[in-house]
């Protein structure tokens, strides 16, 4: 943890609420700071505790401490163990304890991160992290030798966020590995890694991850400020710290993004935002961020713009289609079924003739149906749960529709209404429009048309008034600001886009030159000749 972040911890934290012990100092008795470590683990068997003796470091008391599982055996072996046992002093030399420590630290130990401690809790936290303690019998400082190597998993492909075309690894639950994968694809002096320990019972690893002159100082500084004020037994996944520093607690909109993809997490902090990463979890969250975030994706950059914005366009669509369609239809078919052709209200009548439920009561049967299923299919074996998702929903509305339960139409909407939810890329965003849909549903059973138009502007206003970090919600569209709407709702060309957007912008506003539009030779010619004609005949050189 940074030295800042320890201090802001220490002013905002009541020592009243503190959930651990007061700092306990290591004792100059070797045996008395062994047997309180064991206190404090509970004598667990993984806990690895040996005595050491070398006649050449006699004036000095050595035990080193690791934890089995989180070590790597071998390393410890042969950069802590070996070279304590086998160093032997110069023929004719002594040396004295104030002597030994130095020579332990500075000299015996070929690993690279050793750190001091002064206290147990010092000591329990470098325990729990990997490090092999190594104790001294006369003083009241320990050194903790880097030798981590528990097992973690491989680097695989993303499994919420998949593209056809581009990079196709993902975050690991691995904090290390996150941030060097942002050291693989921004290699500049300019990315900053600041780091936290959140957690009281967790002592969770948190990195905070920007550019310095991209990242807004003001964001940067309420992030940091929201990040000390977190006083918890324990941080367990990243949305753990997203509720806790997160704007707009009463809204169903998030104003965090997360993601699995490191590329999103590069292309977002080379935008200006700022990158969470925690320890444990795949997950990681960019901040401040918009609504409209929340419908780009990764593969929008990795092909055409104009494949790209029609693929944009359509996500908008089906975020409306997946939000009002179930409405729309229960408000049409209850009370303005005059806005429908004789030949189709015919049909739908037809249809309803034998159904004994009003609209409503059919579009929360099968939502609530179709939710059932999904998470079924979430949570059963891998190997059965998408056939019997499928299956089911096949199986299901066929009998609804055959029992009289519900009206075919209706399957049809529900479905289509399922399949646009599934088309936005963020599913933070999608889960939000679930609950709206059925708040809109009720709406339009209550009041028709004139309800779904009432929801959605109390709907809008509420957005408008949405900030994430003190940026707004619904910014660059509302404060309006014409020249960022370049990858707002279609994606123009890169060689278009100049500035980066103004939204959560720090000093820097230029990200590329201007004027890089592909130009054929003839196009080249042309402009050379206007340029000249305009700068006028020059001498030519002399030989």
């Amino acid at each position: 943890m940074t030295a800042r972040s320890r201090q802001g911890r220490e002013q905002d934290q009541d020592p009243a609420d503190t959930l651990v012990p007061a700092p306990c100092p290591l004792s100059p008795s070797l045996e008395e700071s062994l047997q309180e470590i064991i206190r404090r683990t509970g004598a667990s068997p993984d806990i690895v505790i040996r005595r050491l003796t070398n006649e050449s470091l006699s004036p000095l008391p050595l035990a080193f401490i690791y934890i089995d599982g989180l070590v790597n055996a071998d390393l410890v072996n042969q950069t802590v163990l070996q070279p304590l046992m086998d160093y032997v002093l110069p023929e004719n030399s002594s040396v004295t304890a104030d002597d030994a420590y130095p020579l332990v630290k500075d000299r015996m130990l070929p690993v690279g991160g050793v750190k001091e401690g002064k206290t147990i809790e010092h000591m329990l936290a470098y325990l729990f992290e990997g490090y092999t303690l190594i104790l001294f019998g006369g003083l009241r400082v320990a050194l903790a030798a880097d030798t981590s190597g528990w097992e973690k998993r491989s680097i695989n492909e993303p499994t919420s966020q998949g593209v056809i075309r581009g990079p196709k690894e993902g975050f690991t639950e691995s904090l290390r590995v996150g941030t060097s994968m942002l050291r693989r694809r921004l290699k500049t002096s300019d990315l900053r890694i600041e780091e936290y320990k959140i957690g009281q019972r967790t002592q969770t690893g948190v990195a905070l991850v920007y550019l310095e002159g991209l990242a807004s100082a003001e964001v940067l500084a309420e992030i940091r400020r929201r990040l000390n004020g977190i006083i918890t037994d324990s941080i367990l996944e990243s949305n753990y710290i997203e509720e806790f520093i997160q704007d707009g607690g009463l809204t169903p909109f998030p104003t965090i993004q997360n993601t699995e993809r490191p590329d999103a997490v590069a292309g977002g902090i080379l935008e200006g935002q700022i990158g969470i990463i925690i320890d444990g979890t795949p997950f990681a969250l960019l901040a401040p961020s918009t609504f409209f975030n929340f419908f780009q994706s990764s593969e929008d950059y990795y092909q055409r713009y104009d494949i790209s914005s029609f693929l944009r366009l359509i996500r908008y669509g089906a975020f409306f289609v997946s939000m009002l369609l179930p409405a729309l239809y229960i408000a049409v078919t209850t009370f303005h079924q005059e806005m429908l052709p004789t030949t189709l209200l015919i049909s739908l009548a037809a249809q309803r003739e034998g159904v004994p439920f009003p609209a409503l009561a059919e579009a929360l049967l099968m939502e609530l149906t179709f939710d059932v299923l999904r998470e079924a299919g979430v949570r059963m074996p891998r190997t059965i749960g998408p056939a019997i998702s499928i299956v089911g929903a096949l199986v299901l509305g066929q009998a609804a529709v055959s029992a009289g339960l519900v009206s075919a139409a209706m399957v049809i909407v529900v479905s289509f209404t399922a399949i646009s939810n599934f088309v936005i890329p963020s599913l933070a965003i999608a889960n939000s429009i679930r609950l709206i849909r059925f708040m809109l549903m009720l709406t339009a059973a209550t009041l028709g048309l004139f309800g779904i138009m009432s929801f959605m502007m109390v709907l809008l206003i509420h957005m408008a008034g949405l900030y994430s970090f003190g940026v707004p919600y619904l910014s660059p569209v509302a404060p309006m600001i014409p020249r960022y709407l370049k990858d707002i709702f279609i994606r123009v060309p890169l060689w278009s886009m100049p500035l980066r957007p103004k939204t959560y912008l720090g000093k820097e506003t230029r990200r590329q030159a201007p004027g890089q539009k592909p130009q054929s030779p003839e196009e080249q010619q042309k402009k050379a000749q206007l340029t000249g004609r305009q700068t006028g005949p020059q001498e030519e050189d002399t030989p």
